[in-house]
């Protein structure tokens, strides 16, 4: 797809999953995901033909005005649906596959450790919410939801939630028709709560039957 091509691509993305978009002239000049796009797709053709300098600057650049930092050795898949985008970080040797999704203040990073491969690899229809931070040469799975604010520092399964510090999975593989939002995400407090609940119930069910039990001996005696 020529590049015009893959920014009308981008433009129908965000006016088909942002409610808030109207039209297609209000996301070209209002959407700092669709401008951090376009010039890192210049910037990564230059990063890939060894001018890494000129790709810097442009990279830094689009940085400046749009706020979303994406290195230009960054692999990134089409129809990426940036929101908001303020603060999102995106490592050198990040690949990102397509239909993915990601909000403000997403990282994907790297944990300093490893040399080479240093940064993740998201696969196709991965939503990461606000604030979510994925730091590691490791895998996220196709249709892999990671939740607002979660730390996640291994491979997630195709399909599987992640919340929480450090990230956990709480949602095994879902249906790739579900919609993906960051609204409707299991609470892990809530379902551990929930669970303790139970717990007492039945605790307090043997606790009367043992003293009903006790109290028939006593009077009998």
């Amino acid at each position: 797809m020529s590049f015009f091509g893959r920014i009308r691509e981008d433009i129908r993305t965000v006016v088909e999953k942002d409610p808030a978009a109207r039209n297609g002239l209000e996301v070209l000049i209002c959407y700092p995901g669709i401008w951090a796009q376009i010039l890192h797709r210049p910037a990564h053709f230059l990063y890939n033909h060894n001018l890494k300098l000129l790709a810097r600057i442009i990279s830094q650049l689009a940085r400046f005005f749009t706020g979303i930092e994406i290195h230009p050795g960054a692999k990134i898949g089409r129809r990426l649906f940036i929101d908001h985008g303020m603060g999102i970080v995106i490592g050198e040797t990040t690949e990102i596959g397509d239909d993915c999704m990601l909000y403000q203040g997403v990282t994907l990073g790297g944990t300093g450790k490893d040399a080479g491969k240093r940064h993740p690899t998201l696969g196709n229809r991965v939503m990461v919410s606000s604030g979510a931070k994925v730091l590691g040469p490791f895998t996220v799975g196709d249709d892999a939801k990671i939740g607002s604010g979660a730390v996640v520092l291994k491979e997630v399964p195709a399909g599987c939630t992640v919340v929480g510090v450090p990230g956990r999975i709480v949602k095994g593989p879902r249906p790739m028709t579900e919609e993906m939002d960051q609204v409707h995400l299991p609470d892990p407090v809530t379902r551990e709560m929930e669970q303790l609940k139970k717990r007492i119930a039945k605790l307090e069910k043997m606790l009367n039957k043992y003293e009903e039990r006790n109290g028939e001996e006593y009077e009998s005696i």
